[in-house]
């Protein structure tokens, strides 16, 4: 996959989590985030770092959620 083909489907992703703002929609806004970096890292493509902190913050918001802290 290209890396402006990434970059499109990211863009898109992006436009529509803005749109869908619902706490459901998060887990799989970070699925297919994580999938994509890691589609980028496999053919050793350059990181957004925004989705890069984005998938991190969403792991740290998850982690506090299993172990019972509020956010």
């Amino acid at each position: 996959m290209a890396f402006e083909d990434v970059q499109a489907e990211l863009g898109l992703l992006l436009t529509q989590m803005e749109n869908e703002r619902r706490p459901e929609d998060r887990h799989e806004i970070y699925l297919v985030v994580m999938r994509k970096l890691n589609e980028l890292r496999a053919y050793g493509m350059p990181l957004p770092q925004d989705l890069v902190e984005l998938e991190q913050n969403l792991e740290k918001e998850f982690e506090a959620e299993q172990r019972g802290d509020a956010t």
